[in-house]
């Protein structure tokens, strides 16, 4: 979401397009590299590198020319807020140090939206800004059993996180794409069980929500990852918090995106959305 006049910018850094790869029907990789990265180095989270890693990619506004060096504070400043570029937030699939490679992963579906066409005809050599990274997540060293959850939006975080497991670590996975041709391989040196759901014509999130609610959870402390749409994301965090009784601080649960809306529509109702949730909370500790 588009900062406000009068607050600080957030520093910008410029990357370069090397290549993009359809890795499945409605998934492009868009890996990202250059002198721009130099000094470029992920949020920590439990002692490492977090593995839910976000950039807020900045998409200029067609037919509008910025100064040089790229400036977001000045622009902020100087044009108007509709000339601003459009800010799409995007998580961080793989950053290669040595490489100086990072990955992002777009679902694609057709024209639809303004990230997703972007990836789709996207040139080698094209230049990318964005802010961030910001982070908050990764698979807890001390826990019995990972749990992680989300749709096709959380899948780049769920798979950062599963490749991050220690050997022997265990971890339960479900994730639901729109069918089959969608699955993709999660590599881990962990004891990863992964639970693909198909929606179909089925509501999104209904079959993820029924998939987790019917797992027989593990004895012992879960530390749960629970990303994507705003509406399952909340059916299943009412679900950990108050049927299963997780702690709160043992949860990383949140919506990346709000059927219906996009970012910015998102972004500006997502306090009156956390309000709910804290809402619950009370009504849990009250009882």
């Amino acid at each position: 979401m588009a900062e406000g006049r009068g607050r600080k910018a957030p520093r910008v850094t410029t990357a370069e397009v090397l290549r993009t790869e359809r890795i499945t029907p409605h998934m492009i990789r868009v890996v990202l590299g250059g002198e721009g990265l130099d000094g470029f180095a992920c949020a920590a989270s439990n002692g490492g590198d977090c593995t839910d890693n976000y950039l807020k990619l900045q998409f200029p506004v067609e037919g509008v020319e910025y100064p040089e060096p790229f400036d977001l504070a000045r622009i902020r400043e100087e044009f108007p807020r509709e000339q601003w570029p459009v800010t799409r937030t995007y998580t961080v699939r793989r950053w290669d140090q040595a490489a100086r490679e990072i990955w992002i992963d777009f679902v694609y579906h057709g024209d639809e939206g303004i990230a997703g066409p972007w990836a789709a005809n996207v040139q080698p050599g094209t230049l990318v800004r964005f802010a961030g990274p910001g982070g908050a997540y990764a698979p807890a060293a001390d826990a019995a059993w990972h749990l992680l959850a989300g749709d096709e939006s959380a899948l780049p975080a769920i798979s950062a996180s599963v490749e991050r497991l220690a050997p022997g670590a265990r971890a339960h996975v479900f994730v639901e794409v729109e069918g089959p041709e969608e699955e993709q391989q999660l590599k881990s040196a962990g004891d990863v069980t992964v639970t693909w759901l198909h929606r179909g014509d089925a509501r999104l999130g209904e079959r993820l929500v029924e998939a987790v609610r019917g797992f027989d959870f593990p004895e012992g402390d879960v530390h749960a990852f629970v990303h994507g749409e705003a509406g399952f994301v909340r059916d299943l965090r009412r679900l950990l918090r108050f049927e299963r009784e997780v702690p709160r601080e043992r949860l990383s649960i949140s919506g990346y995106w709000r059927l219906g809306h996009n970012e910015d529509g998102w972004q500006s109702s997502k306090a009156e959305w956390r309000k709910v949730d804290d809402e619950d909370e009370a009504k849990a500790a009250g009882r």
